[in-house]
Parts: structure tokens; sequence; C-alpha cells
């Protein structure tokens, strides 16, 4: 069993502004932003020049990405795909310019009331070209189990993972995602185990689909994670508490949740941390140094 693991999260759940980010995670002791929102825009939206300003910020406080939080494969599989393809590559490039080679990324959105398995064939399509390109340029797609996408279930997950599973395609488990379609997470990991290289820790209660502290809810998070210690998991754990409003909430999470307002965001984001510190702490494990 590990005895150390790496934490980082979103720290636009914070703030919008980068500084004030970077400012609260020094202060819990992080040293990794798994970076999806600078400064009131998505990373993806800021030109490269920028992101190399960004960068020589994150290195001057010894801040490192663990991965790019990326919008990729988060349109709906009817709409066009070429525009989003070249959004892809300059994603692709913003990971090189901030040293990391995990891009998230999701399966596209279904739309509303039909199977998601009779768009199999347009999901498995675009996510080739996705992972053809990640293996020309040496990046790993991490694919997260988001709400309404192709993959927001296991069994489709699993599909994905099947199919295209490499050194540049690997899956992302998100235990409030699950819960919120109904899909049972231990379940989920037995199917999904062999590829899980990334987590995001927040939980969610089954009844209301609310997203609570890790361990509060109905994830199983703790029973999970000690499984995924005893066997070996070296990956990064990602706050993503959902805990408090924040720029861009409105477009992750469709209702449902505790009152948003009661927390601010460095409040929210210390609350995650905690719980996550408890968990942690019952399993034996402590949050590895950079």
């Amino acid at each position: 069993m590990i005895n150390q693991v790496l934490i980082t999260g979103f720290a636009d759940e914070i703030c919008a502004d980068l500084n004030k980010q970077i400012e609260v995670i020094k202060a819990l002791g992080i040293v990794h932003i798994e970076m999806r929102g600078v400064n009131g825009r998505p990373l993806v939206d800021h030109s490269l020049d920028k992101v190399w300003q960004i960068k020589t910020l994150l290195d001057q406080n010894q801040i490192k990405l663990s991965a790019v939080g990326s919008p990729i494969g988060k349109i709906m599989i009817t709409d066009s795909f070429e525009p989003h393809f070249e959004l892809f590559k300059k994603t692709v490039a913003i990971a090189k310019i901030l040293n990391t080679r995990n891009i998230r990324m999701f399966s596209f959105f279904i739309p509303e009331g039909e199977n998601p398995d009779e768009y199999q064939a347009e999901v498995f399509a675009r996510i080739e070209k996705l992972v053809d390109y990640a293996r020309d340029q040496d990046v790993l797609l991490l694919h997260e189990n988001e709400k309404d996408i192709y993959g927001d279930d296991a069994k489709r997950c699993k599909a994905l993972m099947d199919r295209f599973s490499c050194g540049h395609f690997q899956a992302i488990f998100d235990f409030a995602n699950f819960v919120q379609v109904g899909q049972d997470t231990l379940e989920a990991y037995k199917l999904l185990k062999p590829w899980i290289r990334y987590i995001h820790i927040k939980d969610a209660l089954t009844e209301t689909k609310a997203v609570v502290p890790a361990g509060e809810g109905d994830g199983h998070v703790e029973e999970i994670l000690r499984e995924l210690f005893e066997s070996g998991f070296g990956g990064f754990l990602s706050l993503e508490p959902h805990l408090a409003t924040f720029d861009g909430f409105g477009r992750l999470e469709k209702g449902g949740g505790a009152d948003k307002d009661a927390l601010t965001g460095p409040e929210a984001y210390a609350l995650a941390y905690r719980a996550l510190k408890k968990i942690l702490a019952r399993l034996g494990v402590s949050v590895k140094p950079l």
C-alpha cells in the first residue's frame, strides 16, 4: 500500500484571480493545480503568449500543473467537430508550455432523452482522432465520467477504455458524477480499475444529487481510495469542491447542491481539503511533498 499521495485541484473554485488561487493553495500546502479557469476565462481561451505569462507566475511560486482541465469533448455530439479539434490542438500546445502531459477531456454530450449507444459510432470516430493526435504529440488524455455525456456510466466508460486505452488514453474517476447519474461507484470502480490514472475528489448524495465533502456522500470515497492505494495507485487526487458558487459554476453544475452562497471560494476549498485529509489520515496516507 502506498503511504504518500499527490494533491492537486481546480483552483478556479477559489476565485477567478490566479494570484489569489496561488496564495490559497500555498497556504494549504498544495503545490499543484489542475488548471481550468484563469482570471475569469477558461485556460484554453487564452493566447499562447498569455499562457507563457501564466507559466512564469507559476514558476515564480513553484507551482506545477497536474493537468490541463480542458473542455475537450464537452460539446454536443451533434455539433461540428472540426472547430473543436482545432481547439484541441491548441490545448495540446498549452499543455506543453505548462509542462504537463495530462489533459482532462470528455466524450460528448448526448441529446436529452436519446440513447447514448445510438451515438457510439460518432463518439468513437471523434475519440479516435483525438487519441491519434495525442499519440503523435505524446500527451495523455484523461477521460472524465461527466454527467450527460456518452461516458457518464461505468459500462460506456469501459467501452471507451476497451476500444482506446493506451499510453495516451486513460480514465479519471469522479465519485460525485457517478452518484449523480445513479451509477454505483463500487461497481464502477471494479469495471474501470485497470485504467484509473487520476481521481477527482468530490462526493454526492444519491437522493438529492447535492455535492458534499468527500466521505459525507454516497460515493464510497474512503473504501475506493483504500483499494486504490492497496493496488499501488500513484496518480493525483484532484480537489473539485463544488461547495460554493464560483466563476463558471453555472456552466458546470446543473442545479442541485446545498446553499452555495454559504461559503466563500477559499472556505469551500479548505473544507474540501480538510475532508480529504481526514480520510487519508484514517488510511495512514500522507501528502507527498514537492
